[in-house]
């Protein structure tokens, strides 16, 4: 059984339409990415998996349908980093980790997951009183993928995590979700641009076109497919 599994996914925005059928799995304990280009449907896709736009189909997590409501899709183990990392700028980094817990009752477990994740990023706890909008493009991605991971998840959602960054602090990025995903069996669910980058990072992936599956298999597949290396990988 797929831990995340939509099928005939559809999202709309008022009267336009912008996912016709979706249909994609991730397995427990891997990585999946979604290519496309601008206006294809990966950031509704996402979006339609955490509760936050009017959906239609059916989205199973853990064998389980999934709630619309993004407090209920956060208990039940899927984070959403979204594109713009999304922190809190005028709270001070530590505030914006334990925003990250506020699902979470275990007062102890949150304690105990700040510590692992300042240990994780250190420059998180060397400035953890500063406002996170004093921070760098890539100190703030780290906050983001830190407030995540404050909720325990077992699903990932990343939404263009390479955006405004220099190539440099996103393979490092990439190498830490990696990390994660092989250590702590982290499943990964994520939308990128740098196809390259995502293509060698992922077991399998999928491509949308307007709202739909173009293409769909093995990451290794999609590299060698000819109309996708040459729309998405430059050769």
């Amino acid at each position: 059984m797929p831990l995340l599994e939509l099928s005939g996914v559809e999202a709309r925005y008022g009267s336009l339409q912008a996912l016709h059928g979706i249909s994609l799995t991730v397995d427990e304990g891997e990585i999946v990415s979604v290519l496309g280009a601008n206006g294809a449907g990966k950031t509704t896709t996402l979006r339609a998996i955490s509760g936050t736009v009017r959906t239609a189909g059916a989205i199973l997590f853990a064998g389980n349908r999934l709630s619309r409501r993004p407090d209920a899709v956060a208990r039940a183990g899927i984070a959403h980093l979204p594109e713009g990392r999304g922190t809190f700028a005028e709270l001070s980094v530590r505030d914006n980790l334990r925003l990250g817990a506020y699902v979470r009752r275990d007062r102890a477990g949150v304690r105990a997951d700040l510590k692992r994740v300042l240990d994780r990023f250190p420059i998180l706890a060397e400035r953890g009183d500063q406002p996170a909008g004093t921070l760098s493009g890539g100190e703030q991605q780290q906050l983001a993928l830190g407030r995540a991971l404050m909720q325990r998840p077992r699903l990932l959602l990343l939404d263009e995590p390479s955006l405004g960054l220099a190539p440099r602090v996103v393979a490092d990025f990439f190498r830490i979700v990696g990390e994660l995903n092989e250590k702590e069996g982290l499943s990964v669910l994520v939308v990128e641009q740098n196809a390259n980058l995502v293509l060698q990072s992922s077991t399998r992936a999928y491509v949308l076109e307007v709202g739909r599956v173009a293409v769909a298999g093995t990451s290794s597949e999609l590299q060698r497919n000819e109309s996708v290396r040459r729309s998405y990988l430059g050769y």
